[in-house]
């Protein structure tokens, strides 16, 4: 095991799918000589030559393009797309192109194109350089939509989103990428959890608490709070936006009756709106308590001075345990 942050590991991720297949190929801005704004490829482009890690124009639209293009040439493309906001010029691409190719040859033609897209807020940078757009994706068939929220994972799914033959958008919380934790880099991600599926990551009995990306720390924190007050949460990260492991999901909600899901994104037509609605289908009958979502507000992304009264932290999701545990809180009521 060794103890590397976030950033690192999917970097080490990075240079093992480079070093196991000559096809992949890592495109972006300034992810070469400078290695990335974050510093994520790092060092590659020295090791594996310009002709494999590629910095291109400041034109998402045009990345994309290129990207569809050596795919269907026999590459593996890794698109990194510098910041969340950037990714709208390549919007048509990917939800025109890159997703329906498979379908529209009737299997002749996969497009194995992972998306790197850093996410989400907490880092004090304004709108374009904050959001979370991962639900324009996940509502778009013939994408796989996953989310890391430790090192290992970032590690190991980086690799399996790049073995992967379908396009996976693989989101990344930046305000995550120095965070420490231990990694064993002699996983095969071939016998790893597949990226598909959730993970339990604290056990309880009360209610389950789902979060994904860069809150599922903050989940985790939650639930030992809520235990120096009594409530056993189970936290589940979902690691996997689409598909989404219902099944994970269902058992845990079968056991505590209650259900709480958080995200950074705003809360209408949000992840956390598609598993309520889905959880409220499949166990209406085990459910003690209406699903509670805390997420962000339906605003645009505020001034940096502002993001963390507008990200869910620590007491919003306690105040959304105590709603779906129907105890009183100063904070009921609260939408989001």
């Amino acid at each position: 095991m060794t103890t590397m942050t976030f950033g690192a590991a999917i970097n080490a991720g990075l240079r093992k799918s480079l070093e196991n297949d000559p096809k992949v190929v890592l495109m972006g801005e300034d992810i070469g000589t400078l290695g990335g704004v974050f510093r994520i490829t790092d060092g590659l482009q020295k090791d594996f030559g310009k002709h494999r890690v590629i910095d291109t124009p400041l034109a998402e639209s045009g990345i994309m393009g290129t990207a569809v293009g050596l795919a269907y040439r026999g590459y593996r493309p890794v698109v990194e797309i510098q910041f969340d906001g950037f990714i709208y010029p390549a919007f048509d691409q990917i939800v025109c192109q890159v997703a329906k190719m498979h379908y529209r040859t009737r299997g002749a033609v996969t497009l194995p194109i992972t998306i790197r897209v850093p996410f989400g807020g907490g880092i004090g940078s304004p709108e374009h350089h904050s959001e979370s757009p991962e639900a324009y994706f996940t509502h778009t068939s013939g994408l796989r939509v996953v989310s890391v929220s430790n090192p290992q994972d970032a590690y190991t799914m980086v690799q399996q989103a790049i073995g992967c033959n379908d396009p996976v958008l693989f989101f990344e919380p930046k305000r995550r990428y120095h965070d420490k934790g231990e990694v064993d880099l002699g996983v095969d991600p071939a016998t790893a959890p597949d990226m598909g599926s959730a993970a339990v990551v604290s056990a309880g009995k009360d209610v389950t608490l789902v979060a994904y990306g860069p809150l599922v720390k903050t989940a985790r924190d939650a639930a030992l709070a809520a235990a120096d007050d009594g409530i056993s949460v189970e936290v589940i990260d979902l690691r996997s936006l689409s598909p989404v492991d219902y099944a994970t999901v269902e058992a845990s909600v079968r056991k505590t009756g209650r259900l709480v899901i958080t995200h950074e994104a705003g809360m209408s037509g949000g992840v956390g709106a598609e598993i309520a609605a889905s959880i409220t289908e499949r166990c209406f009958h085990y459910l003690e308590a209406p699903p509670v979502r805390i997420t962000g507000f339906d605003i645009p992304y505020p001034y940096s001075k502002l993001e963390m009264h507008h990200l869910p932290n620590l007491d919003r999701i306690l105040d959304g345990v105590d709603r779906a545990m129907y105890r009183p809180n100063s904070l009921s009521g609260l939408e989001g």
